[in-house]
């Protein structure tokens, strides 16, 4: 089933837009490492299975899509995991390291939630806590043309739409101190927010336009 629904989702994504993806020599060869990226709209989860359809990876999933009964039977087939984005959600937490430990690809969005504005939101800290803590390598990934508007304004006229993705350097966040926790935790997350801004179009990066290192980025980049 898993073949098939990865085959189905190539099919869709072929019919309906015009995919540009680089950076694959970005990505570590082995498993067990995060990709961080930015969320536009409903094509970026299965835009994943799309771009990285030999690799083991799963996808963490709002808890209000368990409650749709194809959503989560659609869930279960694709190794999504379903989070609970408002409370402490301690299994689940446990269940994504079981599966980082065994070599699966986390795919994450730290904004938690898709961009209704267009323009990233602020990232929530799990993912480097996480990432910092068990020491795993970070992909940012830039996505680009997925927006809601755009898609469906294409469908409408039987167009394709242009969707970029790109996939930076990896790289390791420090291990988390013992001091300025909460310091350091908005530090590690903006970090790789910066670095998925750094490789969207201005019009995109929204929380992040602005920020310093956002800057530093783009000048070394230059």
């Amino acid at each position: 089933m898993k073949k098939f629904l990865r085959w189905l989702i190539h099919i869709v994504l072929k019919l309906i837009t015009k995919i540009d993806a680089s950076g694959y020599e970005n990505l570590p060869e082995k498993g067990g490492f995060v990709i961080a990226v930015n969320h536009l709209g409903i094509l970026d989860a299965p835009m994943a299975f799309y771009a990285l359809n030999d690799l083991n990876l799963f996808i963490p999933v709002a808890e209000k899509w368990e409650e749709n009964a194809f959503l989560k039977w659609l869930g279960k087939h694709l190794n999504a995991i379903f989070i609970d984005r408002f409370n402490p959600d301690l299994k689940t937490m446990r269940e994504m390291i079981r599966r980082m430990e065994a070599g699966q690809i986390l795919i994450i969005a730290p904004e938690g939630t898709r961009a209704r504005d267009e323009k990233m939101a602020q990232g929530k800290p799990g993912v480097a806590y996480l990432a910092s803590k068990m020491k795993w390598p970070i992909v940012p990934v830039a996505i680009s043309g997925t927006e809601d508007r755009i898609v469906k304004s294409n469908l409408k006229r039987f167009r394709r739409t242009p969707i970029k993705l790109t996939a930076g350097k990896s790289f390791k966040l420090p291990p988390f101190p013992k001091e300025n926790r909460e310091k350091t935790l908005q530090q590690y997350t903006d970090e790789i927010m910066c670095r998925i801004a750094a490789m969207l179009p201005e019009k995109n990066r929204g929380f992040y336009a602005r920020h310093p290192r956002l800057k530093e980025l783009l000048a070394e980049n230059q």
